[in-house]
């Protein structure tokens, strides 16, 4: 590619939405899962451990009421300070944070609670002890798992949900998606060095990628959209956990009065069939 070429290139790049789109889910103000989870829910107890290796501090787990209806809650932590985040792993989980979030999600199905989870990750930690401890079996595990628990099952994806390490917090009945969230199967940033060797090119990754959340809903990864303050989610933080709560309570009643047999077998025939264009005669 010409210098000039390059320049017309960055110059459609600096005027991208979904370029926009990205930077909004990233917003430092944005707020983390358990900040919403806080604000939605009550008398949110905490669950500890995978009961195999030890506690993942990216992930908390617990039991909480939403109105009058107890669930478990599963959200990633990020970490407000820097030290903060770097005790949990800037929100990237390790195998035990998926084991201890499956083990919440048993102890659910065995009392009859609803599980509902929150998401806001670019991936599962890839590090090298991570895959020694089983990073990709945990997450196939949680995909399994998921897809026949026998109760209702709500997802939230709030900032970035990444990859497989969102996936595997995300087999539910219902999967939500923040307005200005992000659903993919790699970064932009990653995506482009891959593909141009050049992640300043990631603009235009985004572009092609279509991880926003309306382009997500279009091709049935996502099952509604949920609205946010005019000026993002940061901009009115109580308005904006309202708006989810509320929907969640109706999406909640509407599971509920649902035969579990018929939740599961549609659960299972929705995640078979996305991302599949045709189908043979």
């Amino acid at each position: 590619m010409s210098e000039k070429e390059l320049e017309v290139s960055h110059q459609a790049q600096a005027a991208s939405p979904a370029w926009a789109r990205i930077e909004r889910a990233r917003h430092p103000q944005r707020p983390y899962p358990m900040e919403l989870i806080e604000r939605i829910f009550m008398d949110f107890s905490e669950i500890h451990g995978d009961r195999a290796f030890g506690d993942d501090e990216a992930i908390a787990c617990g039991m909480a009421r939403l109105d009058g209806d107890e669930v478990m809650v599963i959200g990633n932590r990020k970490g407000g300070t820097t030290k903060e985040r770097v005790r949990r792993n800037f929100g990237m989980p390790h195998p035990e944070g998926y084991r201890k979030a499956l083990r919440a999600m048993k102890i659910a199905e065995k009392f009859g609670r609803p599980v509902i989870s929150f998401i806001d990750l670019p991936g599962a930690y890839p590090g090298l002890g991570a895959e020694e401890r089983g990073q990709a079996e945990a997450i196939a595990r949680n995909l399994l798992e998921m897809s026949r628990l026998r109760t209702p099952t709500i997802s939230v994806i709030s900032g970035e949900g990444g990859s497989g390490g969102a996936l595997a917090l995300a087999v539910s009945d219902r999967v939500l998606i923040l307005e200005n969230a992000l659903y993919f199967v790699i970064t932009p940033e990653s995506c482009a060095a891959i593909m141009w060797r050049d992640a300043e090119r990631k603009q235009l990754a985004a572009e092609a990628m279509r991880i926003s959340a309306p382009e997500v809903a279009a091709l049935g990864c996502v099952d509604e959209i949920v609205p946010e303050p005019p000026d993002g989610i940061q901009s009115d933080r109580e308005a904006g956990a309202g708006i989810l709560g509320t929907i969640l309570k109706k999406r909640l009643a509407e599971l509920k009065a649902t035969p579990i047999e018929t939740l599961v077998a549609a659960r299972q025939e929705k995640f078979r069939n996305i991302a599949r264009f045709y189908k043979e005669a």
